[in-house]
């Protein structure tokens, strides 16, 4: 399973794979990031940290929700 993690950098959010150094994919807005990295992830199977502004990990999913090792809503 791979690792993403969706940041925020300067003015703009993007979601990268952990060990890369380049992100996946960018958004102007966590919004538009999420969007973008939930369309991203929808064939991978993964697990995506989201991070607030403040880069505190807000919440974990997994892509696709079947491969979840924990069967809890969220």
């Amino acid at each position: 399973m791979d690792n993403y993690h969706l940041n925020k950098v300067d003015d703009h959010w993007q979601l990268i794979k952990e060990g890369a150094s380049r992100a996946s994919k960018t958004g102007a807005t966590k919004e538009a990031a999420m969007q973008q990295a939930h369309d991203f992830l929808a064939d991978k199977i993964a697990s995506l940290k989201i991070h607030g502004a403040d880069g505190k990990i807000q919440e974990e999913r997994t892509y696709p929700r079947s491969k979840d090792p924990r069967k809890t809503e969220g």
